[in-house]
């Protein structure tokens, strides 16, 4: 081949190469999108499925993993401003059914950025919606549908682990206790079936709802232990607990048997929750040494 023939070809490529780079950043390009996650559920869903680096702010109830904790925080799931919400110019908002208020969930969905509502519930089946729902709302089903196979093991086996076990103690899930009244968790509440999934009796299933506790009704009820929960703002021990009129003179403050854990592992009802039902049977049934449940990349981390 001559020098004027290899100029040429040269001079060829070089011209479709151009047009080629031309033709292709002239294609809109994909945008990764702009996360904001509302609900302690679909943040830690949002994570286990890899998504967490595109979550661009949380509300106050996501606190697990850690790097959630470490995002721009738009308020509390339950009492948000647009305003707060749009300020991180997402392309995507997920939250949790309930969130609002109300004024605020149509002022986002009129907004020209997509809102997709995640079911809420607090059984086997409701976590596993919402593994299905928040993977569909981000194009990661495959993603999803592993996720859900490992929680549904974890289910299996804690199902199998409660079973087992000899007895149910009575126990009340005291949500606070201000101005010397305790809240307690009733039936058709998150604490009531948390506690029937680590194999214990609701001993204020009589009550519907949260709602503050009669002292009568609660030492008449005789629960055998108390549930409260870490980091909700108030800090409930054995001491406080137990000086209550509704809970002194029950089974539960005289052998001072409480259980504290942290309240977004406690009630919401995310991929953690076998493990958290784990935890809480294991600490109210210490002779029945429950084994461990398998390790997981999205459980790895100590919770807040």
């Amino acid at each position: 081949m001559n020098v004027a023939r290899r100029l040429l070809l040269a001079t060829l490529i070089a011209v479709l190469t151009g047009l080629a780079l031309r033709a292709a950043a002239a294609q809109p390009q994909p945008v990764e999108p702009r996360i904001v996650s509302i609900g302690g559920a679909v943040t830690e869903i949002l994570f286990a499925l890899g998504m967490g680096e595109r979550v661009v702010a949380v509300d106050q109830t996501s606190r697990y993993p850690a790097a959630a904790r470490a995002l721009p925080d738009v308020g509390y799931a339950r009492a948000l401003s647009p305003e707060g919400v749009l300020s991180v110019a997402p392309t995507l908002i997920l939250a949790m059914e309930g969130a609002g208020p109300p004024s605020t969930m149509e002022v986002l969905k009129q907004a020209s950025v997509p809102v997709v509502i995640i079911p809420d519930g607090h059984d086997r089946d409701a976590v596993l919606r919402k593994i299905a729902a928040v993977a569909n709302a981000v194009g990661a089903q495959e993603k999803g549908r592993a996720l859900a196979a490992e929680v549904s093991e974890d289910f299996a086996a804690l199902d199998a682990m409660v079973k087992a076990l000899p007895e149910r103690p009575r126990a009340v899930f005291v949500l606070s206790a201000s101005g010397g009244a305790a809240v307690v968790g009733g039936s058709d509440t998150s604490a009531d079936a948390i506690l029937k999934l680590a194999g214990l009796t609701n001993a204020m299933a009589r009550i519907k709802g949260f709602k503050p506790a009669l002292d009568e009704a609660a030492m008449s009820a005789e629960p055998e232990a108390v549930v409260v929960m870490r980091g909700g703002g108030q800090a409930l021990d054995a001491a406080t607990v137990f000086a209550l009129p509704a809970f002194a003179g029950t089974p539960a403050a005289r052998d001072k048997r409480l259980v504290s854990l942290p309240g977004s592992y406690l009630l919401g009802f995310g991929p953690r929750t076998p493990r958290a039902a784990r935890d809480l049977a294991a600490a109210l049934h210490p002779g029945a040494k429950l084994p461990e449940l398998p390790s997981r990349p999205w459980s790895a981390e100590p919770d807040q």
